[in-house]
């Protein structure tokens, strides 16, 4: 069983930076992948991007791809994303969420976090 929890969402200017945090409790195969999915109102889930446990492998979203990062503590159990160069268009409930698999798809994603608010304003 894996527990997640997000932090770090708030309100930023257009062009700042956010960096949300996932603590994740309880075990961790190092073949998990954390991944990072958004949802604004009235628009569906979205995948952000993820990162593969062990090796620290990441991929992203063509639409936060050069902006947006995400890293790895191990030794926190914690996994973060930071966001720069923000836009009015990254507003959105942000979920960090955990899956045994490589993958975009978020029904692939069997544990989930509460989600924190990010909101850009123009």
């Amino acid at each position: 069983q894996v527990q997640l929890a997000e932090s770090g969402g708030g309100l930023v200017q257009a062009g700042g930076s956010l960096r949300l945090s996932c603590a994740a409790s309880g075990r961790l195969f190092s073949n998990y992948v954390i991944g990072w999915f958004r949802q604004a109102p009235r628009k569906e889930r979205e995948f952000v991007g993820a990162i593969n446990w062990g090796a620290g492998t990441t991929t992203y979203a063509e639409s936060v791809k050069g902006r947006f990062t995400i890293s790895r503590d191990n030794a926190k159990n914690t996994v973060y994303l930071q966001m720069n160069s923000l836009e009015p268009e990254d507003t959105a409930f942000y979920y960090c969420a955990a899956s045994p698999s490589w993958t975009i798809h978020g029904l692939m994603y069997n544990y989930w976090g509460q989600g924190t608010q990010v909101t850009v304003s123009s």
